[in-house]
């Protein structure tokens, strides 16, 4: 089965159509447009637990946002359509814009001016993937193949220079990591957490709790703030003091632009988007400053779609963000990302746990519905809420006009697969 076969069973264009005519669009349930699932770094193990939660939460659709490999979306397709949760498909970029960069210009990365990190929303053209995405996968890949190599050799020098011999290398750390979440080891690119975790694990494993810390505290030249047997701390430890720019296992990213990106995303079918950091930096970053100002930016970009991470904010800042990004004729999504440890609920909140305001779930769910309508019609050979080159279909006379009509259309998708699953 393809993981796009699922929506062909909704039933034609016309079909959904008619259905879109008479929905009223209002809310369903908790919807969530960002999680990571392995063998991306997780707070799962499996896509089955990943579904477990949203299902125990009632959650009517979830998106994934996989780094390069998306071998795991017909397995998510396949667990979701049996609890009956509507799966949205999506990606994520990491990319450099060296003018920002000169400029000591931080977007939303508050620790390093110029990186700016992207999202693909409803990709549809990731099974059989292009010339076109299959190069520049390929070249992101190999970059970050590279880094995680020498940065493993740092970090595994780092540590038996201080009597600690891990033993690792990449090839081990993906073996690892494959034998965690049984994933085929060609489908992994490792990030920094999967590193932090490896050297994490093998600490606890020939170091004992009485005589960690004072180990670790050689490693890294600072005493731990984490106790001894805190493995999600100690993780983090050991990223900050040796990983991070300026730190002695540090390796320089190599990035593609976001012109690139948007060239990637488009070529896999998608909408790109701009996940806003807002009030989760202090003093927030400054291409995000002021929201007409990055309004405009956006717009010129030729990017209508944004997200939110909402723990991340407080409530008070998104009640003034949101709308305003809203009445500007950008799309707006919500989700959590789910890309550390922490065990967290699927539905998003703000700060604190403190619930998300009903006015902004509403547009939030908007946002989902615009995504899974995109996903429906791209999937069909349609044009989506924007064509194959990322320009708003032309269908529709405004930004508010294309909403609202993908807004009914995709709640109309969602509520017939809900009826079929």
């Amino acid at each position: 089965m393809s993981a796009l076969e699922f929506l062909s069973a909704l039933g034609s264009v016309g079909d959904l159509t008619a259905l879109a005519a008479q929905e009223s669009g209002d809310r369903q349930g908790i919807t969530n447009s960002h999680i990571h699932l392995p063998p991306n770094f997780s707070a799962f193990d499996s896509v089955q637990e990943a579904v477990d939660l949203a299902a125990s939460e009632k959650v009517v659709a979830v998106g994934c946002g996989n780094y390069y490999d998306y071998s795991v979306y017909l397995d998510l397709v396949t667990r979701a359509q049996a609890a009956g949760i509507f799966p949205l498909f999506g990606t994520e970029i990491i990319t450099l814009d060296r003018d920002m960069q000169a400029q000591g210009i931080r977007a939303n990365d508050p620790g390093n001016p110029g990186k700016v990190y992207i999202c693909g929303k409803g990709i549809t053209q990731f099974i059989e993937l292009s010339d076109t995405a299959k190069a520049l996968l390929g070249r992101i890949r190999s970059a970050d193949t590279q880094r995680m190599k020498i940065m493993t050799e740092k970090m595994a020098a780092a540590f038996a220079a201080k009597g600690i011999d891990t033993g690792l290398t990449d090839g081990k750390i993906i073996a690892r990591v494959a034998k965690r979440h049984q994933s085929d080891p060609d489908t992994i690119v490792l990030q920094e957490r999967h590193l932090c975790q490896a050297f994490q694990e093998v600490l606890f494993e020939r170091v004992p709790e009485p005589e960690r810390l004072d180990q670790l505290t050689a490693v890294l030249g600072v005493t731990p703030k984490s106790a001894a047997d805190h493995a999600v701390g100690l993780q983090n430890e050991i990223r900050t003091h040796l990983m991070k720019a300026g730190k002695p296992c540090f390796v320089p990213e190599d990035f593609i632009s976001l012109t690139e990106a948007a060239e990637l995303i488009h070529a896999l079918g998608g909408m790109v988007c701009y996940p806003i950091l807002a009030d989760g930096a202090n003093p927030a970053c400054e291409f995000e400053a002021d929201v007409d100002q990055l309004i405009a930016t956006l717009k010129a970009q030729n990017i209508h779609m944004v997200e939110f991470i909402p723990l991340r904010n407080q409530a008070e800042v998104l009640s003034d963000m949101v709308p305003k990004l809203r009445q500007a004729g950008l799309v707006v999504v919500a989700g959590t990302e789910h890309n550390t440890l922490d065990k967290i609920a699927i539905e998003p909140s703000c700060v604190g746990g403190v619930s998300i305001p009903t006015d902004l779930q509403d547009i939030f769910w908007e946002g989902t519905c615009v995504i899974a309508a995109h996903q429906y019609l791209a999937s069909q050979g349609r044009c989506g809420f924007v064509d194959s080159e990322g320009q708003p279909n032309p269908s529709y006379a405004s930004a508010a006009e294309r909403i609202a009509a993908f807004k009914k259309l995709g709640a109309a998708v969602i509520r017939a697969y809900s009826s079929k699953n």
